[in-house]
């Protein structure tokens, strides 16, 4: 537990330094249309945002990455890369101290679990659109891979579940941009805590609580 707390305080302490001198503005406005994305998802399953063509395209790409582990994991392949790029970006970011990137890129995530659930919702009405590599036969992904895991009977309550995860991770993700522009938005700060920030003082003379 001690270490938990250090690591989030140290990492609250470097986003407070990032944020120093850099503008809301640009990212404010991204940060509203992630909202606004994120509303439509949980609206509208069919929804597809400015990640959306993206999201796709990793997944369709996921079927060759994974081809050469058999049928199975083939199928699974498209799920796994789409889910699992996003937080490669996350751990990329973070290595990079781009504090706002990750919570853009957390909202990708959630919208890409969004889409998935709406995938796995459909494995036993199979209404969705399908799409094929090479113009072959179509297959639906999770029809596959819930009756080969004989849960086929519980499409929606996975989807639901899926549904769930997106939500937790658009909240995080979301309030976390939330923030970082808002620190961006206070004045500099001379000195910082393990979980408090001290601002300069007001009238000359003043001194640090």
């Amino acid at each position: 537990m001690q270490f938990l707390i250090e690591f989030f305080s140290a990492f609250r302490t470097d986003a407070l330094d990032w944020c120093k001198g850099r503008s809301p503005i640009l990212r404010l406005t991204l940060l509203l249309y992630l909202a606004y994305a994120g509303v439509h998802h949980m609206r509208d399953q069919l929804y597809s945002s400015w990640f959306g063509g993206l999201t796709f395209g990793l997944h369709e790409f996921g079927h060759v990455l994974f081809s050469g582990f058999g049928e199975f994991m083939s199928i699974a392949g498209g799920s796994i890369t789409q889910l699992v790029v996003p937080l490669i970006g996350i751990g990329m970011l973070l290595y990079q101290r781009d504090y706002f990137g990750i919570a853009v890129a957390g909202c990708w995530e959630s919208f890409s679990l969004y889409n998935l659930a709406t995938y796995i919702g459909d494995a036993q009405v199979m209404q969705l659109p399908l799409v094929s590599i090479g113009g072959g036969d179509a297959y639906h992904d999770w029809e596959y891979l819930l009756v080969h895991l004989g849960l086929i009977e519980h499409d929606a309550k996975i989807a639901a579940m899926t549904r769930g995860l997106g939500f937790v991770m658009l909240l995080m993700s979301w309030s976390w941009g939330a923030w970082v522009c808002y620190r961006m938005l206070r004045k500099p700060a001379v000195a910082t805590s393990d979980f408090f920030t001290v601002e300069e003082p007001r009238s000359k003379g003043g001194r640090l609580r």
